[in-house]
């Protein structure tokens, strides 16, 4: 009998897509999503809209989570799916069973995936062996369901993409980097100011800067940045993944890398300040900013709902 190969599965559905970055999706694919998820909103059709009716979607959170989870459980549910929440304890992770051969279990029961893990060689690693769509929920490398909802919320508040500038005050992390994909894709001027040491992954800015038209603009001083600028973005100095003694130290180097009224007044007058949260409020952005006339930060984090329906309709509703 003729050997069918190593990682056969006949179980195998064809035309799987994942979404592990921006980059997976084209500029059609990211448009056409954002305005499905603005039509949603609008609609508030989550009642009869059901392209998950009869699915179920598996949520691993190897992280915690707040908007993440909670956004994701809702929209599946509002789609009429079924959300599945796993933490590595509820499963076989934690006793040893490898991240391939729980991915090809699981797409056995499960219609669809999303992971929030630490290395992004993981979340790749889960999609290569499953046969079900993958959804990056966040990795140490990029966080694409957050710039989703990101965009949403400039094109709500700006109408467009083309022209606005954005300044991303902080450390260069995962939010960074996904920022920079989806602007480049979209046509957003970014402006990343960032301590020296800090900025985002070098691989991420070579290829999005090879994307027609991109602009990117990578600097260490946050009012360069700020100046005239449509929108300002922050996220925490330390994120959850990075453990150890030296968060002092990082502290001192970001000192001045603060999103407050000083930058505020730079920007344009209707300029937009978001956040992604959890915030540290009184570090990387005031209070007075978080709660001022200019913040879309709450309206952001409702965003996520929004995105993140529009994405699993897409991606499993045919699946």
């Amino acid at each position: 009998m003729k050997s069918l190969g190593k990682g056969f599965d006949p179980f195998q559905k064809t035309h799987k897509r994942d979404f592990l970055t921006v980059s997976d999706f084209t500029l059609v694919e990211i448009t056409d999503l954002i305005d499905q998820a603005i039509s949603l909103k609008k609609s508030q059709s989550g009642n009869d809209y059901a392209p998950l009716r009869g699915k179920g979607i598996g949520l691993i959170f190897e992280e915690i989570s707040t908007r993440t989870r909670v956004s994701f459980e809702v929209a599946v549910y509002q789609l009429h799916g079924q959300p599945v929440f796993l933490t590595p304890t509820d499963i076989q992770l934690s006793r040893g069973e490898t991240i391939a051969d729980t991915a090809r279990v699981l797409s056995r029961y499960l219609d669809g995936i999303v992971l929030r893990t630490y290395k992004h060689s993981r979340v790749e690693e889960f999609a290569e062996a499953s046969t079900i769509p993958v959804i990056n929920g966040l990795t140490d490398k990029h966080h694409p369901c957050q710039a989703l909802a990101d965009m949403m919320t400039i094109k709500e508040k700006k109408g467009r993409f083309k022209g606005v500038k954005l300044a991303y005050i902080g450390d260069g992390n995962n939010v960074a980097n996904s920022l920079i994909e989806i602007s480049s894709i979209l046509g957003v001027e970014i402006s990343i100011a960032c301590p020296t040491g800090f900025e985002p992954d070098a691989e991420v800015i070579e290829k999005s800067r090879k994307i027609n038209g991109s602009c990117i603009n990578i600097l260490h001083d946050p009012k360069e940045a700020a100046k005239d600028a449509d929108v300002l973005y922050t996220d925490v100095w330390i994120s959850m993944s990075e453990k150890g003694t030296q968060h002092d130290n990082k502290r001192a180097k970001f000192k001045g890398f603060q999103i407050n009224d000083e930058l505020i007044r730079l920007a344009k007058q209707d300029v937009i300040a978001l956040h992604c949260l959890p915030a540290h409020r009184g570090e990387e952005i005031t209070d007075s900013v978080m709660d001022g006339p200019h913040s879309a930060v709450f309206d952001l984090a409702e965003n996520r709902l929004h995105t993140q329906k529009a994405l699993l309709a897409k991606l499993i509703k045919n699946g």
